[in-house]
């Protein structure tokens, strides 16, 4: 099936850059269902992979104490076995132990291993960690190796993540942020709308579309 992919990939000239496949990195089966992303990752030429910690809940496989020890005794391992496929992990702003920008960025400094980063999604650090990204993104900028361009409605924990540029999140002032550091990262769209039932393929279609007009400015090509 992967080469199946692979083939269709190549067929459209299309070069995937990253793989979001989150983990339960807090525990045994979720490295070893991280190494198989690893071995995804090496057969389609992607040099990213985009995961968290596990748990989206504080009281996610124990305290936020409890989580932090057993993904810290696991991930240093991990993120070497990566390193030496040429591999970065992209740690996303997703609840628990990486509930906001700031929590992700103190969890990295701990890690200390250089190909290990944070995808910021600043729709999440609503949704989860109740906290605007514009004032929080400053905290994890030099950092961030990656990015969900997700916009939110609604303020923490409603699921509202609307086409780009239609939310509330200031997007101007996050990129200003992160060109300022230099940022150069790979930045994929997500929208999620307002989860089941999903709207209509055709609905689908346009808001990609339009998310994309709104954050090609901010995302030159990289050839531009």
């Amino acid at each position: 099936e992967i080469q199946r992919v692979k083939g269709l990939l190549d067929q459209h000239g299309l070069t995937p850059v990253s793989m979001s496949a989150h983990s339960e990195l807090t525990t045994d089966e979720g490295v070893i269902q991280f190494r198989k992303t690893l071995g995804i990752c090496r057969v389609l030429g992607m040099t990213m992979i985009t995961t968290s910690t596990g748990g989206h809940a504080d009281t996610s496989g124990g305290s936020l104490d409890d989580q932090r020890t057993a993904f810290l005794f696991r991930i240093r391992g991990v993120a070497d076995e990566a390193a030496a496929a040429g591999i970065s992990i992209c740690l996303e702003t997703h609840g628990g132990l990486l509930a906001t920008g700031a929590m992700a960025a103190d969890l990295v400094r701990q890690i200390d291993k250089s190909n290990v980063g944070i995808n910021y999604d600043p729709g999440n650090v609503i949704f989860y960690g109740a906290t605007r990204p514009e004032d929080d993104v400053e905290r994890a900028a030099g950092l961030i190796n990656h990015m969900h361009v997700k916009d939110q409605i609604g303020g923490p924990g409603v699921w509202n993540f609307p086409t780009v540029g239609t939310g509330d999140v200031d997007f101007g002032r996050l990129f200003a942020v992160l060109d300022a550091v230099g940022f150069d990262g790979p930045c994929s769209v997500e929208v999620e709308f307002q989860g089941e039932p999903w709207p209509p393929l055709a609905e689908v279609n346009r808001a990609l579309a339009a998310s994309y007009q709104f954050v090609r400015p901010f995302v030159p090509a990289p050839n531009e």
